[in-house]
């Protein structure tokens, strides 16, 4: 790791909760539309008009609160309640005022980073929410670089990198999501870490087995700091 000068972690789930409170609503939500389909038909096609959407509206609560309008608009045949879409708003406004919860022993591990490496937020979603987060988790302090990504594909990672004036064998990331923290980090030479966490977006999963000599995938965050 002699090479190594910038830490990047993941945001939602790697450094707080965040996919439990989009469980918590999706299952209000599919309470609420029950009476037009089975509960599993309903999240089945939320998921779809999500995946849809994310060219459209990017990541986050905003994004996600006009899918779930979206979709309950076309499994009630457009019958659905101006009372109901005040109360998928209401859901929504829930989530973005949601407090912060930190992982456990995230602030730990940055107290041990700062100084020794350069160390960057690089997270997709909304930007106003993910700043609003960061600001309230007290972690911003820790942090050299925030980049909020539309995305997270080898372009958008090789940016920046390019950004970030380092090599990418100088990088590493951080994170919960395979597909979007580690993948794309492999493919361009740089160092990926895997810290699942307990819940994952569906549209985040990946079925076959990491093998790389720059891939490592730890129970806890605070694992990393042994190979550093």
């Amino acid at each position: 790791m002699n090479k190594l000068k910038v830490i990047a972690f993941d945001a939602d789930d790697t450094l707080w909760v965040n996919e439990p409170y989009f469980q918590e609503v999706e299952n209000k939500f599919c309470e609420m539309m029950e009476d037009y389909h089975p509960q599993h038909t309903i999240s089945r096609e939320l998921l779809k008009i999500e995946i849809a959407n994310l060219s459209l509206y990017g990541y986050g609560v905003k994004g996600y609160i006009l899918s779930m309008i979206e979709a309950a608009l076309h499994i009630s045949g457009k019958t659905i309640s101006i009372e109901a879409i005040e109360k998928i708003l209401d859901l929504g406004k829930e989530m973005l005022e949601k407090p912060i919860e930190l992982l456990d022993g995230v602030e730990e591990v940055l107290q041990q980073l700062q100084g020794k490496y350069r160390l960057v937020v690089a997270t997709k979603g909304d930007l106003l929410d993910q700043e609003r987060k960061l600001k309230k988790s007290g972690l911003e302090k820790y942090f050299h670089h925030i980049e909020i990504m539309s995305d997270k594909q080898e372009a958008d990672y090789q940016k920046l990198i390019s950004h970030l004036d380092i090599a990418p064998e100088e990088f590493m990331m951080i994170g919960n999501s395979l597909k979007s923290d580690v993948l794309p980090v492999l493919k361009l030479g740089g160092i990926g870490v895997h810290v699942p966490y307990h819940t994952t977006w569906a549209h985040e999963t990946v079925e076959h087995k990491v093998e790389h000599a720059n891939f490592y995938e730890f129970t806890h965050a605070n694992e990393v700091l042994a190979i550093l």
